[in-house]
């Protein structure tokens, strides 16, 4: 995109990290964390004025996989029932949305349950600590998706009516789609 993916404008002139923050809190996240890198000032002054907790990556070079990994170091307390994972290029999803997975997922406990729109997964991703370790041990090159195979047989997929759950932001003409 050659600029934050997380502090460009999509709907009323939010941001998409304060848009997604909101959404998580509104669908029923208790706390909303936001993982970038440590000398990232205007992402963390962002993530602060939407009212959600930075964590510092100092790894973020490695990829998504130690973004998801300093995220789950920094909760992984014995009071957690999971940790959603929701990329911040995908800014539309809907609070109904991350509401159908979370409740799912406390209903069913699953150790991943995840947004499915007509057959395809998409995110919110929901995680159960038992595959915490898992996540944390997982090959960076192959990121999540090991821990989420080797599950497939216990995956809650929440089917829901949100085509935002597959669409992300990944080049000007992606944004220009999408908020045009």
């Amino acid at each position: 995109m050659g600029r934050s993916k997380a502090l460009l404008l999509c709907v009323s002139n939010e941001t998409f990290v304060c848009r997604i923050a909101r959404t998580l809190r509104t669908g029923g996240a208790h706390e909303v964390f936001v993982i970038g890198r440590p000398d990232d000032v205007p992402l963390r002054d962002e993530v602060g004025r939407c009212g959600a907790r930075f964590i510092d990556n100092p790894r973020a070079d490695d990829g998504q996989l130690s973004s998801l990994q300093a995220g789950i170091d920094a909760i992984d307390t014995t009071d957690v029932d999971g940790a959603i994972v929701m990329p911040v290029d995908m800014p539309l999803v809907t609070s109904d949305t991350m509401q159908r997975v979370i409740t799912a997922f406390l209903t069913q406990r699953p150790p991943i349950a995840r947004a499915v729109y007509q057959g395809r997964h998409g995110h919110p991703v929901l995680f159960s600590p038992q595959v915490f370790d898992e996540l944390r041990g997982a090959d960076p090159r192959i990121g999540a998706k090991a821990v989420v195979h080797a599950h497939a047989d216990a995956i809650a997929d929440v089917d829901v009516d949100d085509a935002a759950v597959l669409r992300d932001v990944d080049t000007p003409d992606d944004y220009r789609q999408l908020f045009a």
